[in-house]
C-alpha cells in the first residue's frame, strides 16, 4: 500500500493553481474538465511521478467549519516536506508567502507554517 494521492480544500481551483504551481513550484499533472471544476492534480518537479495533490473544490458544507476551526487554531490542513526549513521561508516570503509562524525548532525537526491564500494553514518541515 502506497499514497497515491491527496487533496486540499480550495476556494478558487484557478487561483489554487496559480499559488502552488507559479509560487511554490509544483507542477500541473493532470486538468480535467468536469463541469464547473476540474479534476486538478499537482506534483512535485522532484518527484513528478510521485503523489499527487488534488487541488479539490471546497463547495461541500462541512468544508468551511472544518477548515475555518482548523486555521482558528492554528492547526496546517497539509504539510510538505524540504531540505531547508529557513531558505524555503526566505524563498517564498520573497515570492509574497505569508507565514502565520516562522521557521521553529521543535526537536527532530524544523517547521513553518503559511497561508495558502485558499483557505488552508500549510506547514513546511525538513529533518534536522
Amino acid at each position: 500500500m502506497r499514497i497515491n494521492l491527496t487533496s486540499v480544500f480550495v476556494d478558487d481551483q484557478n487561483a489554487a493553481r496559480a499559488f502552488y504551481t507559479d509560487t511554490l513550484g509544483f507542477r500541473v499533472h493532470h486538468d480535467i474538465p468536469l463541469g464547473e471544476a476540474s479534476w486538478l492534480t499537482v506534483v512535485s518537479p522532484d518527484a513528478p511521478d510521485g503523489p499527487e495533490l488534488l487541488l479539490e473544490p471546497a463547495g461541500h458544507p462541512a468544508v468551511a467549519p472544518y477548515r475555518d476551526a482548523l486555521k482558528a487554531d492554528g492547526i496546517p490542513l497539509a504539510q510538505f516536506a524540504v531540505d531547508d526549513v529557513e531558505a524555503e521561508y526566505a524563498r517564498l516570503t520573497a515570492n509574497g508567502v505569508v507565514f502565520t509562524m516562522g521557521p521553529t525548532d521543535v526537536g527532530a525537526v524544523m517547521v513553518a507554517v503559511f497561508d495558502d491564500t485558499c483557505g488552508n494553514l500549510i506547514q513546511i518541515v525538513a529533518e534536522k
